[in-house]
């Protein structure tokens, strides 16, 4: 009996992940140290084991993360200050150490092979989140298309198209469009951060939604201000709900 030949796609793949292998030796790229494959988004074992996973108790609106025994839910300051437009919004884990590392090489220097480790961060998160609250699309938040062209991809696109294939969501992202050249949310205080955002995104010419729970997905969240932007906006345009998923979660200056 004759094998059956490889498909084009895993052809390509094959070569893709054997050139990676040249160019980039099976070993991690935090660490330089142990062993760790493409699947893995060459992250080892040890250097996985060193991110901080976020667990409750936290802010039932965003998520913070709260040091110490609660007997009630409760809302952060931040929210309480901020006029949030989602329901609420989770992230895996930290943005301190090894993953802001990751996330700022993933981004700005185009180290994609990173990607399957942010998404796997993504995905886990997401399978118990979502396990007793579906939702019926997953929206990535939009990059302005300037922004887009000088970093030729978003961040936020390809790890929504991860996610989508594992938990089986669709992915739409000809629903919101970035119409303002914000600039970066880095340096700006809580404040101005909204301020910053605040009609930066609209719903694209044509389209609509009608009704639903809709996850927004990104790659990094820390006041919540970019994702209520957003949030808003599918809203208004007909949305029952809004929720927020990111990978990484920043813990300071809130």
């Amino acid at each position: 009996m004759h094998a059956l030949a490889p498909t084009p796609l895993k052809s390509l793949k094959s070569w893709l992940d054997a050139a990676a292998g040249f160019f980039y030796p099976p070993c991690c790229q935090i660490c330089r140290a142990a062993r760790a494959e493409p699947g893995e988004g060459f992250v080892c074992p040890d250097c996985r084991r060193g991110v901080k996973r976020l667990e409750p108790p936290w802010c039932e609106r965003c998520g913070l993360p709260f040091e110490g025994d609660l007997t009630a839910a409760f809302e952060c300051s931040n929210c309480r200050e901020m006029e949030l437009h989602f329901q609420w919004a989770r992230a895996a884990v930290a943005a301190d150490g090894t993953v802001l590392d990751v996330i700022h090489r993933y981004k700005y220097q185009r180290e994609l092979w990173f990607e399957p480790f942010l998404a796997g961060l993504l995905a886990e998160r997401a399978e118990s989140l979502l396990r007793d609250a579906p939702c019926d699309v997953i929206v990535p938040v939009p990059l302005h298309p300037l922004k887009k062209r000088e970093r030729e991809f978003n961040q936020a696109e390809r790890l929504a198209a991860c996610l989508g294939r594992a938990v089986k969501i669709p992915v739409d992202t000809r629903l919101l469009e970035r119409v303002e050249y914000t600039r970066t949310q880095t340096r700006l205080d809580r404040p101005a951060r909204a301020a910053n955002v605040r009609r930066a995104f609209a719903l694209r010419p044509g389209a609509s939604l009608r009704g639903g729970r809709v996850l927004v997905v990104d790659d990094v969240m820390t006041t919540g201000a970019t994702t209520s932007a957003c949030a808003k906006v599918l809203r208004d345009a007909g949305a029952d709900e809004v929720v927020v998923l990111t990978a990484a979660r920043g813990l300071r200056g809130l």
